[in-house]
């Protein structure tokens, strides 16, 4: 999905919403568990609910890779199931060096090789330009990588002091220039939503890159800070909401459930969209 598609999206949905497929079989309601693929089950009544509200969907691949092949097999199901005009995140948060992030990016990028097709892939930056650019040399595709992260352990490193700039802002702008002039067109960068007062100085380092916000919901995350201080003229938002939508009930209701905590999500965007519009 390019650049200018996505933006669409955001306008045509009035949305910016992004679900993590964060599915935990041990918190699946327990009526799906006679279904022949329990986490599939679950996630094709998500989307199913969900579609028409939001713009991206982010399976995280540890829930999938923690159920060995059968997993696997959920997570391409799971993608191959999600309608083409939204957005897929494979948050990996993968980074090696050379032929290792070569073999990464060919998992989540060719489907001749692991049967998955995803737009995206979150990357962790620490190893430098060369452990990113093989993401990027798949046409099309795009690198989200870990900025200013929600986490309490987070300024641990990212907010360390290097030649009076702190250790993400650095990432921010190095980050750019591996990609050149048009860097917003093929890299994101991941801004967690409990950083939200930080929001205005990425947005000095990153204008036009789309962020994609975790944090909003069951970690605390204000959406509304979140839009003040990151939106564009061209949307520029990716906010993700995982447990708050996802396990909104744990009862034969829980995609009705799940609707209804998306929907109160996009009618707030709808409204923040309207002042930038």
């Amino acid at each position: 999905m390019t650049y200018s598609e996505l933006r669409n999206q955001i306008f045509q949905k009035q949305s910016y919403l992004c679900v993590g497929l964060d599915t935990d079989v041990r918190k699946l309601p327990r009526h799906l568990l006679s279904e022949p693929d329990p986490v599939f089950a679950f996630n094709r009544a998500i989307i199913d609910v969900t579609a028409d509200l939001v713009v991206a969907y982010k399976p995280n691949i540890a829930f999938y890779e923690a159920q060995g092949p059968r997993g696997w097999e959920s997570l391409q199901k799971t993608l191959a199931y999600i309608p083409k005009n939204c957005f897929t995140i494979a948050d990996a948060k993968r980074g090696d060096i050379g032929n290792t992030s070569g073999l990464y990016a060919r998992t989540f990028f060719d489907p001749e090789a692991a049967g998955l097709d995803f737009d995206s892939v979150t990357v962790a930056p620490y190893m430098g330009h060369d452990s990113v650019m093989p993401f990027l040399e798949y046409s099309g595709k795009w690198v989200i990588l870990l900025a200013l992260t929600s986490n309490p352990g987070s300024a641990d490193f990212q907010r360390q002091a290097v030649n009076e700039q702190e250790l993400f802002e650095i990432v921010l702008e190095t980050a750019q220039n591996w990609v050149g002039p048009d860097s917003h067109e093929r890299l994101m960068f991941v801004v967690g939503a409990t950083q939200a007062a930080e929001l205005s100085r990425v947005r000095e380092l990153a204008p036009k890159n789309f962020l994609l916000v975790p944090g909003v919901g069951a970690q605390g995350g204000s959406l509304a800070d979140v839009s003040r201080n990151g939106l564009t003229s061209d949307g520029g938002l990716l906010v993700n909401a995982s447990r708050s939508i996802l396990y909104a009930s744990s009862g034969t209701d829980f995609a009705e459930r799940a609707r209804a905590e998306a929907q109160a999500m996009q009618q707030e965007m709808a409204i923040q969209l309207s002042v930038i519009s």
